[in-house]
């Protein structure tokens, strides 16, 4: 790894506890019978509804195949309900999705806040959030590397 940069060792970091993170979250949301995919879709249909799926596909980790395929999903096991309304086909939750999230919901913010909160002083916590953030937004406007 020598000829890695401080970038590339900060990123291969990331990937690593992302990677970690995601498996940790499938094995906590077993309990309510989600994955760290479902609970993520359920979470921003929640915050939105209703929802086109296009707008959904956007704000979370799926593509857009896996995003149909995990609304089928969803709606054969209650979890959504689809929507015609003229041209438009809007996603809400139902009252089964509202209850898991109702319990889902603050566990896992409290499982994916032990992470930072048990290693991390709060002003260390803060330092890292507004680090991250300003990575972030440079990077949604970063297109492709230059050649």
């Amino acid at each position: 790894m020598r000829n890695n940069t401080m970038g590339s060792l900060i990123w291969l970091r990331l990937m690593r506890f992302a990677n970690q993170s995601n498996q940790l979250s499938n094995e906590f949301l077993k309990r309510f019978d989600l994955t760290t995919a479902q609970f993520d879709v359920l979470a921003q249909i929640q915050v939105y509804q209703p929802i086109t799926q296009s707008e959904l596909a956007e704000k979370v980790v799926v593509t857009q195949g896996g995003i149909s395929r995990m609304l089928a999903r969803l709606e054969k096991e209650s979890y959504i309900v689809r929507k015609q309304e003229w041209k438009t086909k809007t996603i809400s939750l139902t009252e089964k999705a509202q209850a898991v999230l109702e319990e889902a919901l603050p566990a896992q913010l409290m499982f994916q806040s032990s992470f930072f909160e048990d290693v991390l002083t709060k002003e260390e916590e803060k330092q890292l959030y507004k680090l991250i953030t300003r990575v972030h937004k440079h990077s949604q406007q970063k297109k492709f590397p230059p050649e």
